[in-house]
């Protein structure tokens, strides 16, 4: 089964850009539909972005909506988020999370990066 470790994480502040990385291993990504979640304190889990397996972008968050866009390279089976303009409610740990393209419920997760906006 595939496994998952999200990276790139970190503070920085209001307006500022990060990228966040999520190397899978164990199964390929291009066999997979994969998205990126967020969850701040108190708050329900969010999903972010969503991707196809072919790569193209399923959902994106009204939320972030021109501001953060999902990305994968399949040479480094690594899905990414770019995350520009960022604000201080983006403040969360976000998390990578892949599906069999056939079902509804993402069965693998990684175990999340902390972003922290500052205003």
């Amino acid at each position: 089964q595939v496994q998952l470790m999200e990276s790139g994480g970190g503070s920085v502040q209001a307006g500022g850009s990060l990228r966040l990385s999520c190397l899978a291993s164990g199964g390929a990504i291009s066999n997979y539909c994969m998205a990126w979640f967020r969850q701040a304190p108190g708050k329900e889990r969010e999903r972010v972005v969503s991707i196809d397996n072919d790569g193209s972008i399923f959902s994106v968050a009204d939320s972030v909506k021109g501001r953060f866009t999902a990305s994968r390279d399949l040479a480094k089976n690594t899905l990414y988020l770019q995350m520009n303009t960022l604000h201080s409610e983006d403040t969360a740990m976000y998390y990578c999370a892949a599906r069999g393209c056939f079902t509804f419920t993402y069965n693998y997760w990684g175990q999340g990066t902390q972003v922290t906006i500052s205003s």
